[in-house]
C-alpha cells in the first residue's frame, strides 16, 4: 500500500506541475503503465517505477543510398579592374569648390607684382594684360575681382559655367597659350609692337571618355573608368550558354585560392598579370538543381551531385587582357563589364547572389 500511494502521488505531482517536460503523449504512456502497475495484488512482482524522461528522444534518421546530398564545390573569380579615375562631382560639389576658392582669394595678401615681375619686362606685360582680362591671379576662378565693390558676390548664379571642369579646363590652358609682345617696356611694347612672341602649345589632358566608351567596346578594360570592370564568360552549350564569372570545381586537395589562380588561367590565359587577394571568400552562392536548371546540366551530373556551391574570390588585373583561345573551361565569349551592366546580363537567381557582393563604383 504505502509504494502504491508513493506512485499515485508522483503521478499527481507531474500532472499539477506547470513546467513538466512530459509531452502528452508520453504522460498517457505513463499513467497507463502506472494503472497497470497498481492493479497487481503483489507489490513486490511490480517492476521497478522509471522516472519520468526529461525530454522527447531524437528520433533516428536512416540514410537513404536513392538520395545523395553531395554538392560540388567550385571555385568563381571576381576578375576586376579598379577605378583609374575619380567620380565625378556633383553640382553641389562643383559649386562648393569654386566658391571656396573664391573665398580664398577675398581671404589672401593682395598679390605683390614686382616681387616676381620686374618692371618693364616681358612677364611684367603679360601679367598686366592677364589680369585686365580676368580681374584676379587665380586662373580658373572666371572673372572676379576679390577687392572690388563686388568682392562679396562669390557665389554662381543658376546656369553659370564657371564651376564646369571643362570650362576651367579651357581657361588653364588659355591662359598658358596666350600670345604677348615683348618690347622694352608696356608702353614700348603697344605702341611700336616690335616682335611677338608665342608659347609653345601645351598638351591637353586626356579626355574621361575613351574612344572604348564611344564605340561601345565592351571587350577592352579601356572604358568607364570611373568605375570597377568584372570579367564576365559565356559558358558553352552544355551549361546553355549563361553568362557568369569564371569558375570550375576544386581538384583533389586544392584550395579556394589555387583553384581560383588555375580558373583565371585556364579561362583567360596566361596573358594577364593578375592577383588573387586573400585565401578567405568574399561570399558563396548554392545552385540546386531542379526543373530550372535541366537546360543547363547533364544527365550525368544530375544523378552523382545534388547542386553547385560557388566561392567567389577576389582578383585583380594589373596589365594584360584575356584571351579565350584554347580555353580548358569551354567558354565561348567574354565582357568587361561595371555592376550596372552585369545586372542586365544575368538572370535574376544569378543577380541575387552577387549584387551585394559587387562594388558600386
Amino acid at each position: 500500500m504505502r509504494r502504491r500511494q508513493e506512485v499515485v502521488a508522483r503521478l499527481a505531482k507531474v500532472q499539477t506541475r506547470p513546467n513538466a517536460y512530459l509531452c502528452r503523449q508520453c504522460l498517457h504512456k505513463r499513467l497507463a503503465s502506472t494503472a497497470t502497475a497498481t492493479a497487481t495484488a503483489d507489490p513486490a512482482q511490480a517492476g521497478p517505477i522509471e522516472p519520468p524522461p526529461s525530454g522527447r528522444a531524437l528520433p533516428q534518421s536512416t540514410p537513404s543510398a536513392s538520395l545523395r546530398t553531395t554538392y560540388q564545390i567550385k571555385a568563381s573569380v571576381l576578375l576586376s579592374r579598379p577605378p583609374l579615375l575619380t567620380r565625378s562631382l556633383t553640382p553641389f560639389e562643383k559649386s562648393f569648390f569654386l566658391y571656396q576658392k573664391r573665398l580664398n582669394e577675398r581671404l589672401a595678401l593682395p598679390f605683390t607684382r614686382y616681387f616676381y615681375y620686374q618692371k618693364g619686362t616681358p612677364g611684367d606685360v603679360e601679367w598686366k594684360q592677364k589680369i585686365r582680362e580676368r580681374l584676379t591671379p587665380a586662373r580658373d576662378i572666371g572673372r572676379y575681382n576679390a577687392y572690388g565693390k563686388e568682392g562679396w558676390n562669390d557665389e554662381l548664379l543658376m546656369g553659370a559655367k564657371e564651376a564646369e571642369p571643362e570650362n576651367q579646363l579651357e581657361a588653364l590652358v588659355r591662359d598658358a597659350e596666350v600670345e604677348v609682345k615683348e618690347g622694352e617696356g608696356e608702353e614700348g611694347a603697344e605702341q611700336r609692337g616690335q616682335q611677338e612672341v608665342q608659347k609653345e602649345p601645351v598638351q591637353r589632358p586626356m579626355p574621361r571618355v575613351t574612344e572604348a566608351d564611344r564605340m561601345g567596346d565592351t571587350k577592352s578594360l579601356d572604358r568607364r573608368l570611373e568605375r570597377t570592370l568584372y570579367l564576365v564568360v559565356k559558358e558553352g552549350k552544355e551549361s546553355g550558354g549563361r553568362w557568369w564569372f569564371p569558375s570550375d570545381g576544386l581538384t583533389g586537395k586544392e584550395s579556394l585560392h589555387t583553384a581560383a589562380e588555375r580558373v583565371i588561367v585556364h579561362a583567360g590565359g596566361v596573358n594577364m598579370n593578375t592577383w588573387v587577394i586573400g585565401n578567405i571568400p568574399q561570399g558563396h552562392f548554392v545552385l540546386n538543381y531542379g526543373t530550372q536548371d535541366t537546360k543547363f546540366m547533364t544527365q550525368r551530373v544530375k544523378q552523382e551531385i545534388r547542386g553547385e556551391k560557388f566561392f567567389f574570390m577576389k582578383g585583380r588585373i594589373m596589365a594584360g587582357q584575356a584571351n579565350l583561345t584554347d580555353n580548358k573551361l569551354g567558354l565561348t565569349d567574354f565582357q568587361w563589364l561595371a555592376k550596372d551592366e552585369i545586372q542586365k546580363l544575368l538572370i535574376p537567381r544569378d543577380w541575387n547572389a552577387v549584387k551585394l557582393i559587387l562594388a558600386e563604383r
